[in-house]
């Protein structure tokens, strides 16, 4: 039988946008705008109780459910949801997420926060700090071709 094991980390990824924080703020609100950064949804509700689920995967490979609830949403200030991550029918991970939007200069400073537990060896945390990086890296060019 294989070892059970729960890794629990915390990380903390900032950038700095050449936009205003309710422009950035927009981009995870709208279905639209998040979908040219981000996996598109096959479910959004973007309110505090409502769900954003997504499916996909590398062609040929395990489908990855990203699966969130939002918990705390203060318009252009902050965005806090808990979220599961599956890679076919496992588990792998379990985190809360808290994105605030700062005034910086005449852009915004976004302070990306992941509190995980990650699952039996099946994710790492160097590996979902990686994939933070380049998924927030993603939306600062989608934030300079809009």
């Amino acid at each position: 039988m294989k070892e059970r094991v729960a890794i629990a980390n915390t990380f903390v990824v900032e950038r700095v946008y050449n936009a205003s924080p309710k422009r950035v703020f927009a981009t995870w609100g709208d279905p639209k705008l998040k979908e040219l950064w981000f996996s598109k949804a096959d479910e959004f509700d973007f309110r505090v109780g409502g769900k954003e689920m997504s499916q996909g995967g590398p062609p040929g490979g395990p489908i990855f459910t990203f699966d969130a609830t939002y918990q705390d949403i203060v318009p252009n200030e902050r965005i806090v949801y808990s979220y599961t991550l599956d890679m076919d029918q496992t588990r792998i991970s379990i985190s809360v997420t808290t994105v605030e939007f700062k005034p910086e200069g005449t852009g915004t400073k976004l302070i990306f926060t992941e509190q995980g537990i990650f699952l039996d060896g099946h994710d790492t945390p160097a590996l979902r700090e990686h994939g933070t990086k380049e998924m927030l890296d993603n939306l600062g060019k989608s934030l300079d071709n809009v």
